[in-house]
């Protein structure tokens, strides 16, 4: 899955969507079952922090991805730190992207 497309996503959630942003959250929206979309960075340390995520999504039936870069994943969610994760609750404009994400993360996990 092509990383620049996720991000895309999240910016364009971030600015007609609405999206939860850090560990604390996006725990939340998954555990009330109100996210759509979990991103989580592979370059947390330590990993404990971000270990629960795949295990809960998978759970709820959430779909789930890792990207690359914290930093990254920050400046796309709109903070001006690094981010962790974010979790997606309503797409925006961007429902079309998220389907095709989507779709390449359920046939990346059969």
């Amino acid at each position: 899955m092509d990383e620049s497309k996720i991000y895309e996503l999240v910016e364009i959630a971030r600015q007609t969507g609405k999206i939860k942003k850090g560990i604390n959250e996006t725990t939340k929206a998954i555990e009330r079952g109100v996210a759509k979309l979990v991103i989580a960075s592979k370059d947390v340390e330590p990993k404990e922090i971000i270990m629960h995520l795949s295990p809960l999504c998978e759970e709820k039936k959430i779909p789930y991805v890792e990207v690359g870069s914290k930093a990254t994943l920050g400046r796309y969610a709109g903070i001006k730190v690094n981010c962790s994760s974010v979790a997606i609750i309503d797409f925006g404009q961007g429902e079309k992207l998220a389907e095709e994400i989507i779709k390449s993360i359920s046939e990346k996990n059969e």
